[in-house]
Parts: structure tokens; sequence; C-alpha cells
């Protein structure tokens, strides 16, 4: 479904993607993790077409992604911030993008936009909405256009408990559909309930990708949090070698 073939990238002299190889297939639910300054964001944005790799391939359905851009509409992105002209209303955003992307051409998926009740305050300037709301905007903008791939950065920071809940049994409900869903989280617990497989960055090398339940069985661990800790030693350990 997705391939990255060595993907390499640098900002200047600082290299944040080394030779990555991975592979994602429909119906997986990625866990990316890593440090801060791991690579992970850059990963997800080469994806995006939002930054370019220096060297490497990465091809979606088997085609390149190089110069394309007609791959992002199978592509549901939900940013760890969204950034949106404060003036708008709700309802002008979601028209707007309706528009934008030809909703003839889809199935409309509006069940996080009823089960956060987002139409009770429709006409509201995004401008004065607080962290959460906005993250249940982008929620719902992520999976409107029911796609096949979905990429959640830090989806449930900000949201209380209750939309955290209404969120992550969402993101269930479409990984039981076989959709490949990608989510970088610092919050493990989450990961935890909804990952099938981890992909552990570090100094913007791979260090791990497997499935979660065999990370668990390898580390005779059930805690993600735990797992990552002990990587992370081991990591720092063959540095020092």
């Amino acid at each position: 479904m997705i391939v990255f073939e060595n993907i390499g990238k640098s900002f200047g002299k600082l290299e944040v993607l080394r030779d990555i190889n991975l592979k994602f297939e429909l119906g997986q639910c990625i866990a990316i993790l890593g440090p801060n300054g791991s690579g992970k964001t850059t990963l997800i944005k080469s994806l995006l077409g939002m930054v370019i790799p220096d060297k490497g391939e990465i091809r979606f359905k088997d085609i390149s992604i190089k110069n394309a851009f007609d791959y992002r509409n199978q592509i549901g992105y939900m940013p760890q911030i969204g950034h949106y002209h404060p003036n708008l209303r709700i309802s002008q955003l979601i028209d707007m993008m309706v528009d934008i992307r030809n909703s003839k051409d889809y199935e409309l998926d509006e069940e996080i936009i009823d089960a956060f009740k987002l139409r009770d305050i429709y006409q509201k300037p995004l401008g004065t909405l607080s962290g959460g709301t906005k993250q249940k905007v982008s929620a719902a903008l992520a999976f409107l256009f029911n796609p096949k791939v979905l990429i959640l950065d830090e989806p449930t920071a900000g949201l209380d408990p209750v939309s955290s809940e209404i969120l992550k049994v969402k993101i269930q409900k479409e990984k039981s559909k076989g959709k490949l869903i990608l989510i970088s989280s610092h919050i493990m617990s989450d990961l935890e309930e909804l990952a099938t497989h981890v992909v552990y960055l570090q100094d913007g090398q791979l260090k791990v990708f497997k499935e979660l339940e065999a990370l668990q069985d390898e580390f005779v661990e059930n805690r993600l949090s735990r797992i990552i800790a002990q990587i992370m030693q081991m990591s720092k350990k063959m540095l020092c070698f």
C-alpha cells in the first residue's frame, strides 16, 4: 500500500532521515514513535508531499508520489495543531472543504461531526474555539471523505476524556474496516489500545518496525511505555560501543 524505500532527508548539515525502509499495508494501525527530533514529523510530511526527500522513493499503491498529488485524496490528515482562518465559521470551513474535494466523488462520513455535536456550534468562528474544540474540527475533517488512509498526529491531545473515548472508538471502527491508520502520539495507553504495529525512530534511523504483540512477547511486557524505554536504553548502549 505505502512503501518508503531508502528515504533520506537533511536540513543543512542535520540529517533527519537516514535510509528509511518501511512497508505499510491496509488493515494495519501503525504507532509512529521516537524522541523529539527523531524524524517522525519529517517522515509524515514526506508522505503528505509537504517535504521532498533528498533520496529514495515513496510509493502509494505501487506508484511514486513524486510530482503527484491525486493520491492525497485517499488520505485523511489530522494535524497536532490545526491552523484555520479565525474568521471562518465551522460550517464555512466544512462546506469549503466539501466544495474543494468535489463531494460527489465521495460518500461523506459525518459520524464524528454528530458524535462531537459540532452542528450545535456550526456558526462559531474558528478563532473563538478552544484548542480541544479545534481538535474536534480537525478530526471531523480527517474522517469526512471516508479515506482509505488516516494520518493522525497526537489525535487525543487536548481532548476531554469523553471526547477522547469517542475518537478512539471511531479509530477502532475504521481499523476494523481494513483502513491503514498511522498515529503519532505521546499517550502510550492510547496506542496500546489502537496499534497493531510499532515504528520506532531515533536520530533519524529506523530502530524497530514490528507487530505490537511481537514486541510484548519479546520484552515480556504489556505496557508500551516500558517497551519503548527498554528500546531507548538498548540504542544508547549500542552508541557507546
